[in-house]
């Protein structure tokens, strides 16, 4: 009998290796138990568009001068230009703006996230990227021979996902920022019966921690194996193939690779239990309506986001963080074509999640913050832009003091002082200050910051205030 077991344990992992581990979720790592768990509860919603978002024509400058600028570099006036019309712009004005401050827009595709910032739901961080410590023109310029250190790799998806990811700029580091999170809090979050970190769009590096191991879902929810059920024949069937994996496991005589790969699959059976039979029992919202609507891919994740949220309590969670992903935004062509669709896809979804969550009134405790590869180049390459640096990311929630912008907005000008040539613009705004201030709102202590996002102490601000 243990012959026959070995055989098809061998057999299973030979051929169903990559649905068992690439398809079914990932294993949950237990954390360590500790005290001093925490009382209310809190969400991070990681949107990460990929391919590198043109995020100049997401937010546009308004007023004369500063619109002037902007067209020019972006060949207004010729048959390349990639500037958007200044009429069709969804004006925007900023809490405390005043008569000759510059104005600013929203590209015409993007009414919901508008409507956020109107209503104060919404920030704004207008030039914000990787960095190791502030950057000038100069010290770009020079560092080859000055020793001023740049991110590793710039202007590659790869690498500037990466530092999104992970902050790690040239260090020799195995986790993302998010699994880190997860690691300083393990001692608070022992109770809970899920991985702090979630992803419903594949494996990140972002969720990965030194210790923690984040949890690998579906779009709508666990995959589950074929042909096992819970009554009849398939629950049979399950129940069989539940007590091959229980004695498979902890069986001496198997490799340690058998005895992990029955592991694996014992766990992904009970964790897509649970984790299915609180998303089915999540509200039908009307914001992300489970019937007479078709979503988009990302308001499908996000819809599930919303339902796992809304079963907090079943899975005694107090603490998650979640990713979510698009893609489409390499434009290299047809820019103009295809960022109204792909602009307001992202609109829409961050308005109907935010409502949906609404619906639950836990609204000020969770707080969505985008991602992308990178900034893109001012200047066109005949019918797109390449790829550059900084760019204009977004924060929304009940939680954000909207209505601002985090940050100064650039000059979009070639040859500007931040302009380091293709209308490539240098960041004033790190990717560690936006990870700090998110971790803190989220319970890291400032003494833990720098686990979190390793460059912090490099620069004057370690909180930039987008949270309450």
């Amino acid at each position: 009998m243990n012959h026959q077991r070995r055989k098809f344990l061998r057999a299973a992992a030979a051929g169903g290796a990559l649905y068992a581990f690439g398809r079914t979720p990932d294993t949950v790592w237990a954390q360590a138990a500790g005290t001093g768990g925490f009382s209310d509860y809190k969400a991070l919603v990681c949107l990460f568009m990929f391919g590198g978002n043109d995020s100049w024509n997401m937010v546009v400058p308004n007023s004369t001068a500063e619109y002037n600028a902007y067209a020019r570099s972006r060949g207004g006036g010729t048959a390349s230009s990639l500037a958007i019309d200044r009429a069709a712009l969804l004006p925007i004005t900023r809490v405390g703006q005043v008569a000759g401050d510059p104005s600013f827009g929203f590209h015409p595709s993007m009414t919901g996230v508008r409507d956020l910032f109107a209503a104060g739901r919404l920030a704004v961080l207008p030039n914000i990227g990787p960095l190791l410590r502030p950057t000038t023109k100069a010290q770009y310029q020079s560092a080859a021979t000055s020793g001023h250190t740049l991110p590793p790799q710039l202007f590659s998806h790869n690498d500037q996902q990466d530092q999104w990811h992970s902050l790690r700029g040239r260090a020799v580091m195995r986790s993302g920022w998010a699994g880190r999170v997860a690691d300083v809090l393990a001692a608070r979050t022992a109770d809970q019966q899920l991985a702090l970190n979630v992803s419903l769009a594949g494996q990140t590096f972002f969720q990965a921690g030194e210790v923690a191991r984040p949890y690998v879902s579906g779009a709508t929810g666990a995959a589950t194996f074929t042909g096992l059920g819970t009554t009849g024949v398939a629950g049979g069937r399950r129940s069989s193939f539940e007590a091959l994996l229980a004695a498979s496991s902890g069986a001496s005589t198997n490799t340690m690779y058998e005895r992990s790969f029955a592991t694996v699959q014992r766990r992904a059976l009970q964790y897509a239990d649970r984790v299915n039979a609180a998303i089915a029992a999540g509200p039908n919202f009307a914001a992300l309506p489970n019937t007479g609507v078709t979503l988009t891919p990302l308001q499908t994740q996000l819809r599930t986001v919303a339902k796992m949220i809304a079963s907090r309590s079943q899975l005694s969670m107090s603490r998650q963080i979640f990713f979510v992903s698009v893609g489409g935004f390499d434009q290299h062509d047809t820019l103009l074509d295809d960022q109204p669709g792909l602009l307001s896809n992202v609109s829409n979804s961050i308005k109907m999640f935010h409502d949906a969550v609404a619906e639950i009134g836990l609204q000020d405790s969770v707080t969505l913050f985008t991602h992308s590869d990178f900034g893109r180049t001012l200047t066109s390459n005949g019918d797109g832009s390449d790829h550059a640096w900084g760019g204009v990311q977004l924060v929304a929630g009940g939680a954000v003091r909207g209505g601002r912008f985090y940050g100064d907005y650039p000059l979009l000008e070639i040859g500007s002082t931040l302009e380091i040539g293709g209308g490539r613009i240098i960041p004033t705004v790190s990717a560690d200050q936006y990870a700090a201030t998110l971790a803190s709102w989220f319970g890291v202590t400032d003494t833990d910051l720098v686990k979190v996002a390793p460059s912090i102490n490099n620069f004057a601000t370690r909180n930039l205030g987008f949270l309450t």
